[in-house]
């Protein structure tokens, strides 16, 4: 039985679930997805340099998600660019974003009153594309739960999985800003939703996909739109995580105890330091010792 067939927001979450999301959530996603390529340094001077390289990065932060579930999936990676209307909309995005006349479009999408209801909009996308990387992983492998899991997450955030290849694409190399070790909010969310819609999927979850749709989207919407307006770069899930990971497993500070052995043997090992170096001479001292020399060479 579903909890939620109770409420009154049933048929609501159903016609939202119904609600397609082309041209204007996915316009939507494209404008966030192409403003965050400009935030990142020296990404308006590539533009200028290597057009088709800037090109090219953008195609990968609007369906990077795409490519990457396709790879995972045994599919073709350059399927999704089989829909030219799609293409044609984010390569139009990216154009008015880096060569639009006076900069009028970046600053028309960055107006932060309008930024907000374009983030709200991309996280409908992101949701939908959680719900159908699972449905799609579901009809290939019934019963795998990892490979739903994996296609959801890669579906709903594969644009930062793949940052570190798109830095590449502009010259630029830092692996220690790889997303798995330091996981931004989009990316857990993404992880935590496909692990629900998983379980809806294998009906472990007594809920409607509809439903569970509707739900997670006003979610997403609520915390980004929230962290936007406020330049707040802190995860709702810190202080779940804060209270659950010590429990399940450990905390930083006891996983080390090596590394106080090591530092106490160190420290008798150089209980006994050597003597220090002579202080180096001045200029005057050197000065003066090479003025005797000479003076008793000459006696």
């Amino acid at each position: 039985m579903d909890l939620a067939e109770a409420l009154p927001l049933g048929e609501l979450a159903a016609a939202f679930a119904a609600l397609p999301v082309f041209p204007l959530f996915d316009t939507a996603y494209f404008i966030i997805s192409v403003l965050y390529l400009k935030y990142e340094p020296g990404a308006v001077e590539m533009s200028r340099k290597s057009p088709f390289a800037s090109w090219l990065c953008a195609m990968l932060h609007c369906f990077g998600s795409y490519i990457l579930a396709d790879l995972l999936l045994g599919e073709a990676p350059m399927g999704y660019f089989s829909h030219n209307s799609s293409v044609i909309l984010a390569t139009a995005v990216w154009y008015l974003m880096f060569f639009c006349p006076m900069n009028l479009f970046y600053k028309c999408v960055s107006f932060l009153p309008m930024k907000l209801i374009f983030v709200a909009m991309k996280e409908v996308v992101r949701v939908r594309k959680i719900a159908a990387g699972v449905h799609h992983a579901h009809h290939l492998y019934h019963h795998g739960w990892f490979v739903m899991m994996a296609t959801g997450w890669v579906k709903g955030s594969g644009v930062a999985l793949m940052s570190n290849f798109e830095q590449l694409l502009r010259g630029v190399w830092k692996p220690e800003t790889n997303e798995i070790l330091h996981m931004s909010f989009p990316t857990k969310a993404s992880l935590y939703g496909t692990v629900l819609f998983t379980l809806q999927q294998t009906h472990w979850l007594p809920i409607s996909e509809a439903n569970l749709i509707f739900f997670f989207t006003m979610f997403m919407i609520v915390c980004k739109v929230f962290m936007t307006a406020t330049h707040s770069h802190a995860s709702p899930f810190a202080p779940l995580e804060n209270l659950v990971c010590p429990f399940l497993f450990g905390s930083a500070s006891s996983g080390h105890p090596s590394h106080h052995h090591d530092h106490h043997g160190a420290s008798h090992e150089v209980s006994h330091p050597p003597p220090p170096p002579p202080p180096a001479k001045s200029k005057e001292e050197l000065n003066e010792g090479t003025r005797k020399r000479k003076a008793k060479k000459a006696e």
